[in-house]
C-alpha cells in the first residue's frame, strides 16, 4: 500500500480488504478477452474491450454496452478502448451484444474502478465544548435559521428536537411512532425530511410548525441512515457505501456515488453534512470523519475524531455520529450516540 496507511487504519480500523475482483459470466460463444485485464483501474486510465470467438463464428457487428449504457458499435471483432475518466468509482459492467450468421449472444465482464487520490490528514481545533443529551441515540445533526436540530434513533425512543446547544434547553420536540426507528434528517424547501432506518419509510413536515404534511416509502430496497441537500438535492446514505442523490419533490432516488479511499471501498458511510462543496461523513463504528468529493466518490481528506474520547465519559460502544455546519459562524459541531458532550470544531490541514 501506498504511504498514507496510516489514514487507512484510522478510517477502516482493522477491516481493511481489498475489494477489486473480477466477476465473469460464461457464454458459451463468446467471451471478453481478459488477457491484458486488470481487477482495478484508476480514473485516468482506459481499457481496450474486445471479444473471444472460439468457435470462428462469422460475426457481422458487436454492440458495446459499459453499465448498460451503449458506448459503440463495431463491426466484426473490432476492439473498443474505453477511458474511465467520466465513470463514477466502483464496479464496471461490460456487456458485449454479438450479432453473427443471423443470430446474436451476450458476453458479460466486470472490473473495479478505485480511487486515484491520496488522501489529506486533516486536523481539528476546538473552539468551544457544549453539554449533550446522554440518553439521545443521535442519528442526525443540522443547523436551520440558526437553530440545532437533532434526530435520534432506537424504537421507543426516536424524536427529532430543536434546542439551544449551548444550554441543551429543548425548545420543541417530535416523537415518532414507537415501530418505527428514526434516522437521519435535513431541511430543504421549508420542509423537514427524516429517515427511518429498517422500515423503508420518511417523513415530510412543515419546517415552521414542525407538523407532518407526508409519509413517503423509500423508492429502492435500501436502509435509511443520514441525509443532507445542497439546496436542490438531497443525499442520503444506507449503510453501504453509497450516496444517493433523491429528488426532494418526488423522493425517487436519481443517481448515487460509491465511497472509495484509495484501492478500497468504505462501507457504513452514516451521517453527512455538505460543507463547501464537499462531503463530510461519518463511517459507522470509526472515530474518524472522512472528507469526500460529491461527484467522484473519491475520499480527499481523513479527520482522525478518537482524540474526543478521552475528553467524554462514554462507553466504547457510543459511537461518533454527527456532523453539522453552522454557516453563521463557520464552525463544524460534532457529537455521538448518548455521549455527554458536543464539540464546537475548525478543521484544517
Amino acid at each position: 500500500m501506498r504511504n498514507y496507511n496510516f489514514l487507512f487504519i484510522i478510517l477502516l480500523g482493522i477491516t481493511l480488504a481489498n475489494c477489486g475482483d473480477t466477476k465473469k459470466e460464461e457464454n458459451s460463444l463468446f467471451t471478453f478477452d481478459i488477457s491484458t485485464f486488470k481487477e482495478q483501474y484508476q480514473p485516468q486510465e482506459a481499457i481496450d474491450l474486445g471479444i473471444l470467438n472460439p468457435e470462428s463464428k462469422e460475426i457481422d457487428s458487436i454492440v458495446y454496452y459499459v453499465n448498460d449504457k451503449k458506448i459503440s458499435s463495431k463491426k466484426g471483432l473490432d476492439k473498443v478502448n474505453f477511458p474511465f475518466k467520466d465513470q463514477k468509482l466502483g464496479y464496471q459492467n461490460f456487456k458485449a451484444l454479438v450479432y453473427f450468421e443471423g443470430e446474436n449472444a451476450v458476453a458479460t465482464q466486470r472490473i473495479e474502478l478505485v480511487s486515484n487520490v491520496q488522501p489529506k490528514s486533516l486536523k481539528y481545533t476546538i473552539i468551544n465544548t457544549f453539554p449533550h443529551d446522554t440518553a439521545s441515540f443521535t442519528e442526525g445533526l443540522e443547523f436551520y435559521k440558526d437553530t440545532l436540530y437533532e434526530s435520534t434513533g432506537e424504537k421507543g425512543a426516536s424524536y427529532f428536537r430543536k434546542y439551544d446547544y449551548k444550554t441543551g434547553k429543548v425548545y420543541q420536540q417530535v416523537n415518532i411512532d414507537s415501530k418505527y426507528f428514526g434516522e437521519g434528517i435535513t431541511f430543504i424547501n421549508n420542509k423537514i425530511y427524516q429517515l427511518t432506518w429498517q422500515e423503508k419509510t420518511g417523513f415530510i413536515y412543515n419546517a415552521t410548525t414542525l407538523k407532518l404534511e407526508k409519509t413517503f416509502t423509500y423508492d429502492k430496497d435500501i436502509e435509511g441512515w443520514g441525509m443532507t441537500n445542497d439546496g436542490k438535492y438531497i443525499y442520503q446514505t444506507d449503510g453501504t457505501e453509497k450516496i444517493w442523490k433523491m429528488d426532494p419533490e418526488t423522493q425517487k432516488m436519481i443517481d448515487y456515488i460509491n465511497v472509495y479511499s484509495g484501492n478500497f471501498k468504505i462501507k457504513a458511510v452514516n451521517e453527512l453534512e455538505l460543507i463547501n462543496g464537499k462531503f463530510y461523513v461519518n463511517v459507522f463504528q470509526k472515530d474518524a470523519i472522512a472528507v469526500v468529493n460529491p461527484t467522484s466518490g473519491a475520499v480527499e481528506g481523513i479527520l482522525d475524531m478518537s482524540g474526543l474520547r478521552k475528553l467524554l465519559n462514554v462507553r466504547p460502544i457510543d459511537v461518533l455520529n454527527g456532523i453539522a455546519y453552522n454557516p453563521k459562524t463557520k464552525t463544524i459541531f460534532v457529537t455521538g450516540k448518548n455521549w455527554n458532550k458536543m464539540f464546537e470544531i475548525t478543521v484544517s490541514e
